[in-house]
């Protein structure tokens, strides 16, 4: 009997140290460090698209400042503090999204193949990209709603300059909130005064933004992967290209290229994110034909050239990071579970050879 239960116990670590399994843990660690190693980085470009898109929330659409006078007005206002407000819920978030883009990309689009042949490919991509960006919607919503607002106040001196009443700051006509100090006190207060509502402001907005860029960007990177293998192979057969080099070339382009598509769905979120508790925008479709209507094209494109410059960079460091990861950690962690499936299958023929 015991040594029943000994080889039923060998037998399933042996299966699970062994089997090819759709869980990929380690994507979900490695992208939780990359995700946040890219927002804590790229973080003052996101500032300065934050608050070139909000600028008709708080001072009208008229005589809207560009890229260039924007981070001028930021420095000369807010000073360096100012580039990095809001920079907790922001790496905050990134880590959440970053976990579940990855781990699930990684974890269901094997399923997805395996289960779903004729979504194979490049659909299966863009699928796993959307399913998992959308699992980390539940953390990173409420992150992104509190440092956007964070980004938008700037410095505590440069958000109590503006017009006050009873505390609250008073901007084209609408009351929004208070100054907030922290990522801790943000969430506290927009939970108090708004509750879960305000906490997920523009979360339907956020997933029309994010699930297809999501799904582009891991699309766009496959596919850019499968492009430059098929050029190596027809061109440069015995050449050896570095991962890590590859991913943020590749992943730098797949980013760019996404965030450009989607900069009108982020012009809406963004607005509808910030404009706190009056609303200005009563859904995503008047959003829409608000900003259409008043500022055509170049409103639903505003801040596309800070996005692009964020995401570049941003994507290329978090794709090069998880290729770093991969190439050297889980190498090292595969020959452990080899070297342990090795030792278990060892104990399991002497267990047998002892009952036998």
């Amino acid at each position: 009997m015991a040594a029943h239960s000994s080889t039923s116990n060998n037998d399933r670590a042996l299966r699970t140290a062994t089997s090819n399994q759709f869980f990929a843990w380690r994507e979900f660690i490695w992208g939780a460090i990359a995700g946040a190693f890219g927002e804590g980085m790229m973080h003052p470009i996101d500032t300065i698209k934050t608050r070139i898109q909000s600028q008709a929330i708080l001072y009208g659409s008229q005589n809207q400042k560009g890229l260039l006078q924007m981070v001028q007005s930021v420095w000369k206002i807010d000073g360096f503090r100012g580039f990095y407000r809001g920079i907790a819920p922001g790496v905050t978030g990134s880590l959440a999204t970053g976990a579940t883009y990855f781990g699930v990309i990684e974890s269901s689009k094997k399923w997805i193949e395996e289960t779903h042949p004729s979504l194979g490919g490049h659909w299966a991509h863009f699928i796993a990209g959307a399913v998992g960006d959308t699992l980390g919607s539940f953390v990173y919503v409420p992150c992104e709603v509190m440092k956007q607002r964070m980004q938008v106040q700037g410095t505590r001196s440069s958000w109590s300059s503006l017009p006050m009443k009873d505390n609250i700051s008073m901007k084209h006509g609408g009351q929004m909130y208070g100054y907030y100090s922290g990522m801790f006190q943000a969430g506290r207060s927009i939970l108090k005064q708004q509750g879960l509502r305000g906490l997920y402001a523009g979360y339907w907005s956020t997933l029309a933004r994010d699930v297809p860029f999501a799904g582009l960007m891991v699309m766009f990177y496959e596919a850019l992967k499968d492009l430059t293998e098929h050029g190596k192979q027809r061109w440069m057969p015995n050449s050896d290209v570095n991962s890590s080099l590859e991913g943020l070339v590749l992943g730098g382009l797949a980013g760019g290229l996404s965030a450009y598509l989607t900069t009108p769905l982020d012009v809406i979120k963004t607005r509808m994110q910030v404009q706190g508790s009056t609303f200005r925008y009563n859904s995503w479709l008047d959003a829409v034909r608000s900003i259409w209507g008043s500022e055509g094209t170049k409103g639903m494109f505003r801040g596309s050239i800070p996005r692009i410059t964020w995401y570049i960079p941003a994507s290329a460091l978090t794709f090069m990071a998880v290729e770093f990861l991969r190439d050297h950690f889980n190498e090292r962690l595969d020959d452990e579970s080899k070297k342990e499936a090795t030792t278990l299958s060892a104990d399991r023929k002497g267990t047998l050879g002892e009952v036998a």
